[in-house]
């Protein structure tokens, strides 16, 4: 991936001349997967850089992938609200109800097939809709991938009754609600437990994207990955990545910048065409390996739609107790997707 160039000639002539500038400001970032993952080589590590490259040479992020500074994917969100780490990378999911207003992008039929779309909602609605979730933190950005996909071990699927008493991984509670409204069984677990969970039958597939697919050799254990006409998913799963709210009021304001134009629209646009693109890679690997890729008809992708109706509902009764107007939420999550619709 090509970095934004955001610094003048200026500069380049200073560190020419005299060398890197000392880093006045380093951060530690944590996140749960490899460090051979698209999510860190095509997104983190390019953020991270393009941070660094906006602040002059002041900042310096060191990234700390597959939980190396310890605790389980589900404690990062804690990790960053107390400080133990700076900033994480998350998905905000393994931490159950904690924030429900961003919830309502995972919703099928609020994400449909347009990461890109998504993402650009987000960023429209977060300070008047999403922000109350985030205290204790600041959000450098929000983002989806390409959507919840079905993988599964030994059975083909091509409607909902083919899915019943299925036992499906899954990370979030909206997911969990997605796969009991198909008739089959949640089971929660971050994604790097899938593999094993996979192999020894605890579950029989998983709603995930492709982009998975490569990093975790799941064409080794599944046989048919199944998806809606025209790309259409079940779902999807918001991802976090934010700074620990004391560090970042503690930055002046020229660095606080450098992070900001790291995180602006151009960028939430590249990642939705980098999560896109990771997930064309992905069904590619399986394909070639031998499995077999089901795109449902639009008749077979109606029944879904039509069985998945329930899930806003529960959704919305669910976060109305929270003291959200979860009904108002989603007409408007849906009305400023469709606006930044790219398809």
């Amino acid at each position: 991936m090509k970095l934004r160039t955001t610094l003048g000639l200026t500069v380049a002539a200073v560190f020419a001349a005299g060398g890197a500038m000392a880093q006045d400001y380093t951060f530690k970032l944590h996140h749960f997967l490899s460090a051979q993952a698209p999510a860190h080589t095509q997104m983190l590590e390019p953020w991270a850089r393009q941070v660094e490259e906006n602040s002059g040479g002041q900042v310096k992020i060191e990234i700390f992938p597959n939980m190396t500074l310890g605790g389980r994917p589900p404690e990062l969100v804690q990790q960053v609200r107390d400080g133990v780490v700076d900033i994480v990378w998350t998905l905000n999911g393994y931490t159950p109800g904690q924030f429900p207003r961003s919830e309502v992008f995972e919703l099928p039929g609020v994400y449909v097939n347009d990461p890109v779309a998504s993402n650009l909602a987000m960023r429209e609605l977060y300070d008047s809709d999403l922000a109350e979730d985030f205290k204790g933190m600041e959000v450098m950005f929000l983002h989806v991938h390409a959507g919840q996909a079905i993988h599964m071990a030994e059975k083909e699927v091509r409607s909902p009754a083919d899915l019943e008493g299925s036992k499906m991984r899954i990370p979030t509670r909206t997911g969990a609600w997605v796969i009991e409204a198909l008739g089959a069984s949640p089971v929660a677990m971050p994604v790097p437990e899938l593999p094993q969970a996979l192999s020894k039958g605890v579950v029989d597939g998983a709603f995930i994207p492709w982009e998975i697919i490569p990093p975790l050799k799941i064409f080794e254990q599944t046989k048919y990955q199944i998806e809606g006409a025209n790309e259409e998913r079940f779902g999807t799963s918001v991802f976090q990545v934010s700074m620990n709210q004391g560090k970042w009021d503690n930055l002046p304001e020229d660095v606080q910048q450098a992070f900001r134009d790291a995180s602006d629209e151009e960028w939430l646009v590249e990642m939705g065409e980098v999560w896109r693109g990771a997930d064309d890679f992905g069904i590619n690997m399986a394909v070639e390996n031998g499995n077999e890729h089901i795109v449902l008809t639009d008749e077979e992708t109606a029944a879904f739609r039509d069985a998945l109706a329930p899930v806003h509902d529960r959704w919305v009764e669910d976060v109305t107790g929270s003291g959200v107007d979860g009904a108002a939420l989603i007409e408007k999550a849906i009305a400023t997707t469709q606006e930044h619709a790219t398809k």
